[in-house]
């Protein structure tokens, strides 16, 4: 499930800062493929963290993960073109950060957590044993 797209990276960045990163050829239009690379690179990374704690697919997108994919694949379109800033670098950081605090339960998305499975161990419970060795001799 696509957490962002392009139109999000230009709502939150704008058109010029995404032709700096995603135009690759020269040509006055974002190369789609890169674009595509750095989204699922994105979508790949929030999965991990928010798959810790929630089945996925997502039942929708929360908005926070929109913008954490965004801040990821910025960083990953800015890493490829050689254009990383210290404030992608920190968004980035600042992201995973959210995320391994959404994995750990201690950031919410407002959706109900995955039941966790037990290891398959089996308990049964019974009332005291009335006979057994030794305790009834004639």
């Amino acid at each position: 499930m696509p957490y962002a797209s392009a139109q999000d990276i230009v709502d939150r960045y704008g058109e010029d800062r995404l032709l700096v990163l995603a135009d690759r050829d020269g040509d006055g239009q974002a190369d789609q493929d890169a674009l595509d690379r750095a989204l699922a690179d994105a979508v790949a990374e929030v999965d991990g963290y928010v798959g810790a704690r929630h089945a996925l697919p997502l039942p929708g997108v929360p908005l926070v993960l929109t913008r954490l994919a965004v801040d990821i694949a910025v960083y990953r379109l800015a890493g490829s073109a050689d254009v990383l800033t210290d404030e992608i670098r920190t968004r980035y950081e600042d992201a995973v950060g959210v995320l391994r605090r959404i994995s750990s339960g201690e950031v919410s998305l407002g959706l109900a957590p995955t039941p966790t499975v037990s290891g398959g161990t089996v308990e049964m419970l019974s009332q005291p044993a009335r006979f057994g060795r030794g305790r009834f001799r004639p």
